[in-house]
C-alpha cells in the first residue's frame, strides 16, 4: 500500500525520455570545451541529474568563469531543445504519467518537479507538454543558478509543497538523482530504469521501487 503524503518528479529521463538529446547536446559542448566526446562513465557518473554549471566546470577542469558557465550552458539547451523538436516520434511524456498526475489530484495529494533543467528548458516542457494543467509553475524547481546541487533542489521542492521529506516519494532515473534523494532525507525513491538494470538500482539505499513507466 502506497503511503506518501507528498510526491517530487524529476522530469527529464522521469517522466519525459530524453537521454539520448541530452547525450547528442553534451557532446557538442564536451567537442567544443575538450576536444573530445562523452564517455558512457561520464554520463552515469558525472553529467546525468546534475545542474549545468557542475558539468561545465568538470569539462573545465574548474576554470570556468561565471560568464563561460551561462553561455555553455544557454548553449547546450539550445542543442538540447533542437534535437527534442527534431524528433517529433519521441516529443512525448513517458506513458502513463497522465492518468497518474490525473490520479495524485484527484486524491489531493501535492506534487511537484524538481528538476536539473533552466528555465528556458522548463518553459519550453510546460508549453510542449501543457504541464500547468497539473502543476503550479511557480512551483517547480528547476537550475535557477542558486542550487548548490540536487540535494538542495529536492528540499526546496518539499518545502513548496508542504510535506515532510520523510514522507514524499520522489521519482528519478540517475544514480546520481538517486544518491542526492537519499542524502536529501527522501526514503521513498522510485526509479525509472531499463529492465536489465532493476536489480541493481533496488539494492541503492532508498530505492522502493522500480519501473519502465507509470502504466498500472
Amino acid at each position: 500500500m502506497e503511503t506518501y503524503q507528498g510526491v517530487i518528479f524529476d522530469f527529464n529521463g522521469t517522466m519525459f525520455f530524453d537521454d539520448d538529446k541530452h547525450v547528442m547536446a553534451w557532446g557538442e559542448i564536451s567537442r567544443l570545451l575538450r576536444g573530445t566526446d562523452v564517455t558512457d562513465e561520464e554520463l552515469h557518473t558525472k553529467l546525468n541529474g546534475t545542474p549545468n554549471i557542475i558539468n561545465i566546470q568538470y569539462m573545465m577542469n574548474g576554470r570556468a568563469t561565471e560568464e563561460e558557465q551561462v553561455r555553455y550552458s544557454q548553449l547546450k539547451e539550445e542543442y538540447y531543445r533542437r534535437f527534442c523538436r527534431e524528433d517529433k516520434e519521441h516529443f512525448h511524456l513517458v506513458e502513463g504519467v497522465e492518468r497518474f498526475l490525473d490520479l495524485l489530484k484527484e486524491k489531493g495529494i501535492p506534487f511537484t518537479i524538481a528538476s536539473a533543467s533552466i528555465k528556458e528548458n522548463m518553459d519550453f516542457f510546460i508549453e510542449s507538454f501543457g504541464l500547468d494543467r497539473w502543476f503550479d509553475p511557480s512551483r517547480i524547481v528547476y537550475d535557477d543558478g542558486t542550487y548548490e546541487n540536487k540535494i538542495a533542489m529536492f528540499e526546496k521542492a518539499a518545502d513548496l509543497i508542504g510535506v515532510d521529506m520523510s514522507h514524499i516519494r520522489i521519482y528519478e532515473d540517475s544514480l546520481s538523482g538517486i544518491k542526492s534523494a537519499y542524502e536529501a532525507g527522501c526514503r521513498d525513491i522510485a526509479v525509472i530504469c531499463a529492465k536489465e538494470k532493476e536489480s541493481e538500482l533496488r539494492n541503492y539505499p532508498g530505492v522502493t521501487k522500480t519501473m519502465q513507466d507509470f502504466l498500472f
